[in-house]
């Protein structure tokens, strides 16, 4: 493969099917909220969207699977090391399949800490648990999941991702409204669609990675039970679940300041919050994009495609920032009032979204060199670089918050991001030095 082989339509190629697939998400939720909305008590609907977030931040916490797991894959496949490609499959459904009767195993503990943090009624909080307990029994299925996309979106092959999110969604969604409501089983109906989803969802994953069956180096114990080869992709998850941890945990504390200011300034930052999400899922299509390619570049030592492959995924990323904050400076207001009908809250969310127009812009290299790094397998800077960006937004916090309040806070979070991309951009010429030449 050559340098010109890395063009704009192969990234757009590994790119829109990943937004495309990201697009669907919400609107699980949106179907689940409304399932359970029509059974006219608050109490199904705050259960499920409580357990929801309990379960959903728990599986979170083991994305560092799927992320690894693309980074390491496709340097296996850079190097045409076609038999580690095979049996790391085996190693991370293997992984999946642990991890998640583990979590089962602790179910209680688990759900007994989460609703301690985030309490609700007693009714609420017995449906949840209800809730959660269905949903806990698909956990290896779920994690095994982070495995299978992240060996996919390796090889570039994120139509065949997009096709799994989608059967899969489709599936919840369909018999999330069939048991929730047309059979009347309520939270219990829709969890159980969730669960079913994610097991139809594992054999369809499964059929779709057949190729790393089709010879016997998956089922090769020695190359899959290979001491370096665990310990290197231990050290690779660790320090990808440590970043993700810290994200969470920054993100998490914005909300609280927030709820500190006053429940109008914590509910106009519910709204805007959804503005990052959504420039998240749009930015992931070029971080993912960056992560395949630059795997295999590195795999193959060929710091001319990483280097390419880097320029083309930000450049894109540039693109993709400039609209979407043009979009949110035009049709912002238009959006808020989609999400709240309360006047004080779209008024308050309006005096802040000058943040958000800027978010993206600022943002942008905080996910795809982030990309980059994650394909690259260099998770130990991007572990302190996290660690850094985290030190500098709990100062602004401090320094901007008590003179600016909410504007301080917002201002802290750009902050933030800004702080991620930029250290990130300060470690990347040491990066690409490494894989065979100098910048």
């Amino acid at each position: 493969m050559t340098t010109d082989q890395i063009s704009h339509s192969r990234v757009l190629k590994i790119a829109i099917p990943v937004v495309l697939s990201n697009a669907s998400i919400p609107l699980l939720g949106i179907v689940d909220t409304g399932v359970v909305g029509q059974l006219g008590d608050p109490v199904p609907i705050g259960a499920v969207g409580l357990g929801a977030i309990i379960i959903g931040s728990i599986y979170w916490l083991f994305g560092f699977l799927r992320m690894g797991t693309t980074g390491l894959a496709a340097q296996a496949l850079g190097a045409g090391d076609g038999a580690e490609v095979s049996a790391l499959l085996t190693r991370v459904l293997l992984f999946g399949g642990a991890a998640g009767l583990v979590l089962i195993a602790l179910q209680w503990p688990l759900f007994a800490a989460a609703l301690w943090l985030s309490p609700g009624s007693d009714a609420v909080e017995a449906s949840a648990r209800t809730y959660m307990a269905v949903r806990m029994v698909a956990a290896p299925a779920a994690i095994a999941l982070f495995g299978i996309m992240g060996w996919l979106i390796a090889q570039e092959r994120t139509g065949a991702v997009l096709l799994l999110q989608l059967v899969q969604n489709g599936t919840n969604i369909a018999l999330s409204a069939a048991l929730g409501l047309w059979l009347g089983w309520g939270v219990f109906g829709v969890a159980m669609a969730t669960v079913i989803a994610e097991i139809v969802g594992l054999a369809l994953g499964l059929w779709l990675c057949r190729s790393g069956f089709s010879g016997s180096a998956w089922r090769h114990w020695p190359t899959v039970f290979d001491g370096a080869k665990l310990r290197r992709m231990a050290v690779v998850n660790t320090d990808i679940l440590s970043r993700s941890a810290l994200i969470m945990a920054s993100l998490t504390s914005f909300l609280f300041f927030a709820a500190d200011l006053g429940d109008v300034p914590l509910a106009a930052t519910q709204v805007l919050i959804q503005f990052l999400y959504i420039t998240s899922y749009v930015m992931d299509g070029m971080a993912y994009a960056a992560e395949s390619l630059v795997g295999q570049a590195v795999g193959a030592r060929a710091v001319a495609r990483l280097r390419r492959a880097t320029w083309i995924c930000s450049a894109w990323g540039i693109g993709l920032a400039v609209v979407m904050s043009a979009v949110f400076a035009i049709g912002g207001g238009a959006m808020i009032d989609l999400m709240t009908t309360s006047e004080p809250v779209r008024a308050e969310a309006r005096v802040y979204l000058i943040w958000l127009v800027i978010l993206p812009v600022i943002a942008m290299p905080a996910f795809v060199i982030d990309g980059v790094f994650i394909g690259a397998t260099w998770t130990r800077e991007m572990r302190n670089m996290m660690i850094l960006s985290a030190l500098l937004y709990a100062v602004a916090v401090a320094a901007f918050v008590p003179f600016f309040a909410t504007h301080g806070l917002w201002a802290a979070l750009v902050v933030f991001f800004g702080a991620r991309g930029l250290t990130l951009l300060w470690r990347y010429p040491r990066l690409a030095a490494t894989v065979g030449a100098p910048i």
